[in-house]
């Protein structure tokens, strides 16, 4: 499909390239964007321009910088637990970042949008889960820090688009992330072998399910997959399955929550200690305080599994929603 591009486009770019300034540059650039149509037969030159863009800024702030400043890619961990957004160009990854969270990524209808990962905080009943915005895998300037990000992930969400060959984006996105040594936890696979890397928690979202319709492509989609990795089908543009995306996103961070009961006072439910599955009362305890550990006597649980008030030990394990008193 051809451009046609505008004449005041080539006035721009003439200027562009003559301009001397990285100031003077960025400004042009924006203003050349600004010029270019949007339509299909303009998407690779605006991605372009785009990428030269991000570069430029880029080079401005490590001017202004010191040289040892920190990294786009170094996303400090918030909330209950950071689950990355990957995948590849255009599957809506920031549009459900955007829908989820408090961020506001740039969302387009053409590709290459995102240049540096955006966070946002996702509430989920009581907590905050941290989701972070992702540029498309198959960015050929994405190097190691991208992937340095989804390994100290605590989940990976792999976002694939169900009106755009589903299986294919699935299976390259998983291609790219084993060359890059970050294997996906499967549910039937077997333990890792001496040397390699530990799986990491991944599900599958398959975006773009806007309708009921579209439910059948879904379904099979899920035969053809099997149960191997989790997944759910949702719509970032018409809000389907959101909600049940947020406790399936907590579900698979391996964490759970539980309140202190003061002994004697009712439970403060509205702050919970967000602890990785398996912890037992004495590691919570520590938590809590670090002189509980040496000084706890007893402790009481209301929760599953138990009856109200129930004496545990030590090392009982916790489950999510318990409610613990501590006696020292």
């Amino acid at each position: 499909m051809p451009a046609n591009l505008p004449p005041e486009y080539f006035e721009v770019e003439r200027r562009y390239r003559e301009a001397e300034s990285l100031r003077e540059k960025i400004a042009l650039l924006e203003e050349l964007i600004s010029t270019v149509p949007k339509h299909k037969g303009t998407d690779h030159l605006r991605a372009d321009l785009r990428r030269q863009l991000a570069k430029l800024k880029a080079a401005a702030q490590s001017k202004k910088k010191p040289a040892r400043q920190v990294s786009a890619f170094h996303i400090p961990r918030e909330g209950a637990g950071q689950a990355v957004l990957v995948g590849p160009a255009n599957v809506g990854k920031s549009a459900l970042v955007a829908a989820l969270t408090n961020a506001n990524p740039e969302v387009a209808d053409y590709p290459y949008t995102t240049w540096v990962p955006t966070p946002g905080m996702m509430p989920f009943e009581n907590i905050q889960i941290q989701l972070v915005d992702t540029p498309p895998l198959d960015l050929e300037f994405n190097g190691g820090e991208l992937f340095d990000l989804i390994r100290r992930a605590d989940l990976i969400l792999l976002v694939i688009d169900l009106q755009a060959d589903p299986l294919g984006q699935m299976e390259d996105a998983l291609a790219i992330l084993q060359a890059h040594r970050i294997i996906p936890r499967r549910r039937n696979a077997p333990p890792p072998q001496e040397g390699q890397p530990p799986a990491k928690p991944t599900v599958i979202v398959v975006n773009k399910c806007d309708h009921e319709r579209f439910d059948a492509d879904y379904q099979a989609l899920c035969e053809l997959l099997g149960d191997d990795l989790p997944m759910l089908a949702v719509s970032a543009a018409t809000g389907r399955n959101l909600e049940q995306l947020k406790r399936f996103v907590f579900e698979h961070l391996g964490v759970i929550r539980v309140y202190s009961k003061p002994p004697g006072k009712e439970p403060d439910l509205t702050v919970p200690f967000v602890l990785k599955k398996g912890t037992t009362v004495e590691e919570l305890a520590g938590k809590v305080h670090k002189d509980f550990v040496e000084k706890l006597k007893s402790a009481r649980i209301w929760g599953s599994g138990v009856f109200d008030g129930q004496p545990v030990g030590r090392d009982y394990v916790l489950h999510d929603g318990d409610i613990v008193e501590l006696r020292i």
